[in-house]
């Protein structure tokens, strides 16, 4: 019997090091965000100030932890267009609560978590025992959660929050960037999903059920059962990240979440994790995430509209999965 390469512990002094390198999927996003950072630098002398840097990081923390849920989705083949509308109605849930009914604030945050963890259930339910496919589900869902959003909250931003909502916005300084608890936050969960995805057995499942889902279930896997699992934990990171948006920003948003389908898909392909699934690094995800963040504000400091940067991204969307492709082709 082979042994599984997968858990297989490097047995020579080269393969312990190798085993400490960064991926080699990660390469690729990696000189792709030091040829971003060496471009804008040339275009802005703001670009490099410690102040623009945390800018930067207060823009990904939320993008990059959207992007954590949807990698889980799109390593089983999966996609979820609704991610940042149950960011946007957790946020709403959470602020509403705290401020207008004025409930404990941790409870508030509570609840909102629960509902935006409830919204991936649904996600999760319908595709495993109703058999639809993810793509449609997930843009029933997303129109769902706008309406209920902009009904509950009557299209009013919600200001005036609570000390503990806000506490993830607070920062502390390194060097001269202004660093924030949320992106502190949102590295610790980066681990978690490396160490999960990469060194446990479920971690395993997610990639087997993405390279072939029948395999997988014949396998012994209860094959729905993990996907369940998968929206419904991916419902629950979008929760946080709406809880970080709102410290991000001190309101609650009814109009947040809008484009962040598109950014946390950019995110994840650009970090190589493949759109057919079974395929990805979750640090390449993080670096995905950077990326998006360094060209969204590059291209604000270069005086750049807003239109235009989506126009941009999108781009760089087709671009990542035309390469992943014709690396699939040539596999």
């Amino acid at each position: 019997m082979l042994p599984d390469l997968a858990t297989a512990p490097p047995t020579s002094t080269r393969g312990r090091l190798l085993a400490h390198l960064p991926p080699v999927a990660t390469l690729g996003p990696l000189l792709a965000l030091f040829i971003a950072c060496a471009f804008f630098a040339s275009q802005s002398d703001r670009f490099l100030s410690g102040s623009n840097f945390s800018l930067i990081l207060q823009q990904v923390m939320v993008v990059g932890v959207v992007a954590i849920g949807q990698t889980l989705v799109i390593l089983t083949a999966g996609i979820d267009l609704s991610c940042g509308m149950l960011m946007a109605i957790g946020s709403i849930v959470m602020t509403k609560l705290a401020v207008d009914s004025e409930m404990n604030p941790y409870l508030a945050i509570l609840c909102g978590l629960l509902v935006s963890t409830a919204f991936g259930f649904l996600n999760g339910a319908l595709i495993t025992r109703v058999k639809l496919p993810p793509f449609i589900v997930t843009l029933g869902t997303l129109n769902i959660a706008f309406a209920i959003t902009q009904i509950y909250s009557k299209s009013q931003t919600i200001s005036a929050l609570p000390e503990a909502l806000e506490y993830f916005g607070r920062t502390f300084r390194v060097g001269q960037t202004a660093v924030t608890y949320g992106t502190v936050l949102m590295l610790i969960m980066y681990l978690i999903a490396w160490f999960v995805l990469r060194d446990t057995a479920p971690g395993r499942h997610v990639y087997a059920l993405g390279n072939n889902a029948e395999a997988t279930r014949l396998m012994g896997i209860d094959t729905a059962r993990m996907l369940l699992i998968v929206y419904t934990l991916a419902g629950l990171v979008y929760g946080i990240a709406g809880l970080l948006l709102v410290a991000r920003t001190g309101v609650g948003d009814p109009q947040a979440g809008q484009t962040d389908n598109l950014d946390s898909i950019t995110a994840v392909v650009l970090g190589g994790t493949s759109l057919f699934g079974g395929r990805g690094n979750i640090l390449g995800t993080l670096l995905g995430a950077l990326i998006v963040g360094v060209f969204r504000n590059g291209l604000t400091l270069m005086g750049v509209a807003s239109v235009y940067q989506i126009l941009i991204t999108g781009i760089l969307v087709i671009l990542a999965v035309t390469t992943d492709q014709l690396s699939r082709r040539k596999g």
